[in-house]
C-alpha cells in the first residue's frame, strides 16, 4: 500500500485503541493493543503522517530514533535499592525511568492532553545490547519496570533489510505481537502531501512528467544512488531559499539532495527550462485575462513538457494567492473567536477591555509558543496565529490612543473592525475567483481540443488549497469541467476494463 493507505490504516487502529465504553475503560485493553509496525524504504514520509495523524486525532506526539539511544538511555540506569523478604533486608538493582517514557510523561503534563502517540522510528535498527530489552518492549509496553501510560498508541517503523544492513530480523513471536503496516514509495500519493506543504512547481511539473525517477534505489560500480522523497522535498525548500535571495540553482547543489547522477543532471536541465518558462510566459498577465496573443499562441503549439511546466506555473502562481487568502480568512475568524472571549469578559463587572484584550494576546501567544512542547503548530497554524496578534495588537493600539467610553462602546468598535476585514476579504477573495476564471479561459483558448483542460481540472482537485478555495467560494469554471473529468475518467475506467476482458479472452 501507499503511504496515504497506510495512514489511513493507522487512523483506524488508533480509533479502535482509544475506543472507550461506557464506564470509561479502553475497550481494547491496553496489554492487547498490538503496535504497529510501520515498514517502509526510507524518507517516503513515515514520521510526517504520524505528525499528522496525532494533529487530526489531537493527541500529543512523541517521536525518537532509536538509532540513537543506548540500553541505559532507553531502560533507565541501575541504582541499588534496599527490599524487606522474610523479615530480612537485601539489597536489589532497580532502574531509574527511561528517557523515552520520561518524555511521553512530560508531553502530557505540557499539553494537557492524557492520550497520545509514541512514535520509534527504526526499531530494527537498534543495537545489540539494546534489542532484547526492545522485543520485549514490543511485547508488553514496557521499559525496566516503567510501562507506557494508559491512552498512549505505540507506532514503530523501520526499513526493510535491502535498504539498511544494520536491520536485525523480528522472529515470528515478535511479529506475531505486532500490527505490520508495508509502505511503498508512490508519487501520486505523495503529490497531496506536496501541494500541502508548497513543494517547488518544477518539482511536481518534473516529476508528472518522470514519475519513475521519484522513487530510484540504484546499486552501481561507484556504489548506492538513490533519490527518496525526502530529498524531493529538501530540494525544493532550498530552491526556494535560492530563489528569495538570487543564488543559484545547480547541478552541483541538486546532486546534493538527490543522490543519483543521472536523475539530478536531468532536473538541473529541466529547472532551468522551468525558469525559462516563467520568465517568458506572464503569469500575472494570464491570471488577469490579458494574455497578449503571442504567449497564447506558443502555449498552443509548445510541446507537451512546455505545456505540463506551464500548467505547474499556473497552479503555483494561484495557490500562493489561495493559501495568503486562506490564512487571511483564519486570521479574521480567530479575530471573531478573540472577540467573543472579550464580549463574555466584559460581562463580568469591573472588567476592562484592554485587560481582556491583553489575555486574550497572551493565550494566542502561548499557543504559538507552544507549544514547545510534543506538537508545536504547524506552518499555517503559526502563521494564522501570528495574522492574528498582529490584528489584536492593532485593536489594542486603537484603544489606547483613543480609550472607548464603556464596554459597548469599544465593543461596537471591535466589531466595526471586524466588519472591516471581513469586507477585505470577500473582495481579496473575487479577485482570486477572477484569477482562477483568468487561468480557464487561457487554457480553454490555449488547449483547446487537449488533455491540458483536464490535467489542470485534476490538479486543481488534488491540490488541497486550491480545492479549499474552491469549495469555500465556488468556481462556476471548475464546476462546468469536473463534469467533462468525471466522464473522461469513467471512459478510461470501461476501456482498462474492456482491455482486462479482452486479455481474458
Amino acid at each position: 500500500m501507499n503511504i496515504k493507505e497506510a495512514k489511513e490504516q493507522i487512523r483506524i487502529a488508533m480509533t479502535a485503541y482509544l475506543a472507550k465504553n461506557e464506564y470509561g475503560d479502553y475497550e481494547i485493553p491496553m496489554e492487547r493493543q498490538r503496535p504497529v509496525f510501520l515498514m517502509g524504504p526510507p524518507g517516503i514520509g513515515k514520521t510526517a503522517i504520524m505528525e499528522q495523524l496525532a494533529r487530526e486525532l489531537d493527541v500529543a506526539f512523541v517521536s525518537y530514533s532509536m538509532t540513537h539511544h543506548t540500553r541505559q538511555s532507553a531502560l533507565g540506569l541501575p541504582y541499588i535499592a534496599k527490599k524487606a523478604y522474610g523479615g530480612r533486608e537485601f539489597s536489589v538493582s532497580e532502574y531509574t525511568m527511561s528517557e523515552i517514557i520520561a518524555a511521553v510523561y512530560d508531553a502530557m503534563e505540557a499539553t494537557g492532553k492524557r492520550e497520545g502517540i509514541l512514535f520509534l522510528d527504526e526499531i530494527n535498527c537498534v543495537s545489540e545490547t539494546l534489542a532484547p530489552a526492545m522485543l520485549q518492549f514490543l511485547q508488553f509496553k514496557v521499559f525496566g519496570r516503567h510501562a507506557v501510560p494508559a491512552g498512549w498508541i505505540v507506532v514503530t517503523a523501520g526499513n526493510p533489510p535491502e535498504y539498511n544492513r544494520s536491520v536485525r530480523e523480528f522472529d515470528i513471536v515478535t511479529w506475531d505481537r505486532l500490527k505490520r503496516i508495508d509502505a511503498e514509495p508512490d508519487y501520486d500519493a505523495w503529490k497531496e502531501y506536496a501541494y500541502l506543504s508548497g513543494v517547488h512547481p518544477a518539482i511536481l511539473a518534473y516529476l508528472e512528467g518522470k514519475k519513475g525517477d521519484f522513487y530510484r534505489v540504484e546499486t552501481t560500480a561507484g556504489g548506492k544512488s538513490f533519490v527518496t522523497a525526502r530529498g524531493w522535498s529538501d530540494l525544493s525548500e532550498m530552491i526556494r531559499l535560492c530563489e528569495k535571495r538570487s543564488l543559484p540553482v545547480e547541478e552541483k547543489l541538486v546532486s546534493q539532495y538527490l543522490q543519483n547522477p543521472r536523475v539530478a543532471r536531468d532536473f538541473a536541465i529541466y529547472y532551468d527550462l522551468f525558469h525559462k518558462y516563467r520568465s517568458d510566459y506572464q503569469i500575472p498577465a494570464i491570471l488577469a485575462g490579458d494574455a497578449p496573443a503571442e504567449i497564447e499562441d506558443r502555449a498552443r503549439r509548445a510541446p507537451f513538457d512546455e505545456r505540463l511546466a506551464l500548467l505547474g506555473l499556473l497552479l503555483d502562481a494561484l495557490t500562493e494567492e489561495f493559501k495568503a487568502l486562506a490564512a487571511a480568512e483564519a486570521a479574521t475568524a480567530g479575530l471573531l473567536s478573540a472577540m467573543r472571549e472579550i464580549r463574555i469578559a466584559l460581562s463580568e463587572p469591573g472588567e476592562d477591555v484592554l485587560a481582556a484584550l491583553d489575555r486574550q494576546t497572551d493565550a494566542l501567544r502561548a499557543a504559538l509558543e507552544g507549544a514547545g512542547s510534543a506538537l508545536a503548530p504547524d506552518a499555517a497554524e503559526r502563521v494564522r496565529l501570528h495574522k492574528t496578534l498582529d490584528m489584536l495588537a492593532r485593536e489594542s493600539e486603537d484603544l489606547r490612543r483613543a480609550p472607548a467610553k464603556d464596554s459597548g462602546d469599544a465593543m461596537r468598535r471591535l466589531k466595526a473592525d471586524y466588519d472591516r476585514q471581513m469586507k477585505d476579504r470577500k473582495a481579496e477573495a473575487a479577485i482570486a475567483g477572477a484569477h482562477l476564471a483568468g487561468a480557464f479561459a487561457f487554457c480553454r483558448k490555449a488547449f483547446a481540443g487537449g488533455q491540458e483542460l483536464l490535467i489542470f481540472v485534476t490538479e486543481l482537485s488534488v491540490n488541497p488549497h486550491t480545492a479549499g478555495f474552491i469549495a469555500r467560494h465556488g468556481s462556476p469554471d471548475y464546476a462546468a469541467h469536473s463534469k467533462d473529468l468525471l466522464f473522461y475518467e469513467r471512459h478510461r475506467e470501461i476501456d482498462a476494463a474492456l482491455a482486462d476482458l479482452d486479455g481474458e479472452g
